[in-house]
């Protein structure tokens, strides 16, 4: 099996866009219990790929989008790109699922398999598109990616934010936050990317901060602070380019109070959509808001993790809950650009 070393030269040698792949590595807390665990992951989310390329399961979430591009995400995150490294097929394979299910209009999802919220899935799967590009310069990519692109930004709503559906109607910062990242991956790609959609985003998502430095779900209604809202806030500010402030400081400050302390991720709701949120707002913090945080999701991760690799969620399906997973457990090998500091 190729080295770490090998999957690294792999990577530099197909992406094309990039000037430097990967920063060095903050210090290594991945340790060999884990690297087995994140192993044991990627053998069963691989295992359960089907024909067509794409993963999922249960009601509403079989060849989902949204679960298929965060799987590629996870496979991607290990060091395999499309075409090289032991999961290099498999990407390509989700890749081309994803292509397979973009409409005229850009829109990449599934009709059958609609589920609650799918700009969530297209957010992701441009999100994936993007990565990709970046590191094949495929043709069909590039033009399927500019197409959602292109929705994204046509769907912004008046607020500056965006909602489950691909209208400029209502907004949330979940929605919101899926969309801004896909942007910047975008931008990162070689895509163009208006500056205005950026700079009204970011002016939503400071609008929806609370006096506790956590953010709210909609601007319109004045509710509470919620750590999975809150970690996509500080994630959404961080995609628009927002990466010191006030803004910044009070949303890390708020989270740093929801360190892992013992949660079952495979009971709590919306555990993984909010630590996959709250670990890039802490991996890109550093210094000791991450070497207190990865620990402890780690080892909380590692203890949930199932006798067969895999890790089930209560909200989605149990091949999102082992992707988030993974991609949580492999922040540190700062391979993806959207996830480097």
């Amino acid at each position: 099996m190729p080295t770490r070393r090998d999957l690294l030269l792999a990577i530099l040698a197909t992406s094309l866009n990039r000037t430097v792949l990967a920063q060095p590595k903050a210090k290594n807390l991945v340790t060999p219990q884990t690297q087995l665990s994140i192993d044991r992951g990627l053998a069963w989310l691989t295992a359960k790929q089907r024909e067509d390329g794409s993963f999922g399961s249960g009601g509403g979430f079989g060849r989902n989008v949204a679960v298929t591009a965060l799987s590629g995400i996870a496979l991607l995150s290990s060091g395999s790109t499309p075409g090289r490294g032991p999961f290099g097929s498999n990407v390509n394979r989700a890749v081309d699922f994803v292509l397979s299910v973009a409409k005229p209009n850009g829109f990449l999802h599934v009709k059958e398999q609609e589920s609650y919220g799918p700009m969530y899935g297209h957010g992701f799967a441009t999100l994936f598109l993007a990565e990709v590009y970046g590191m094949s310069r495929r043709v069909d990519v590039r033009e399927k990616l500019d197409r959602a692109v292109r929705l994204i930004v046509q769907t912004q709503n008046s607020e500056g934010g965006w909602r489950y559906q691909p209208e400029p109607k209502e907004a949330d910062i979940s929605a919101t936050v899926c969309q801004i990242m896909a942007l910047r991956a975008a931008r990162n790609a070689g895509l163009h990317v208006p500056k205005e959609t950026v700079d009204r985003c970011t002016e939503y998502v400071k609008k929806c901060q609370n006096s506790d430095g956590g953010f709210r779900y909609q601007l319109v209604r004045r509710g509470d602070s919620g750590f999975p809202r809150s970690a996509a806030g500080v994630v959404a500010l961080h995609s628009a380019g927002q990466y010191e402030g006030k803004e910044i400081e009070r949303g890390l400050g708020y989270l740093r109070r929801f360190a892992p302390q013992g949660q079952t991720a495979r009971y709590e709701g919306h555990f993984f959509y909010g630590h996959y949120y709250a670990a890039q707002a802490m991996w890109r913090a550093g210094g000791e808001a991450w070497d207190e945080w990865y620990p402890a999701i780690r080892d909380t991760l590692l203890r949930d993790q199932l006798p067969d690799g895999a890790w089930t969620d209560s909200t989605v399906c149990i091949e999102y809950g082992t992707a988030m997973a993974l991609i949580i457990l492999q922040m540190p090998n700062n391979y993806l650009p959207i996830f480097q500091r």
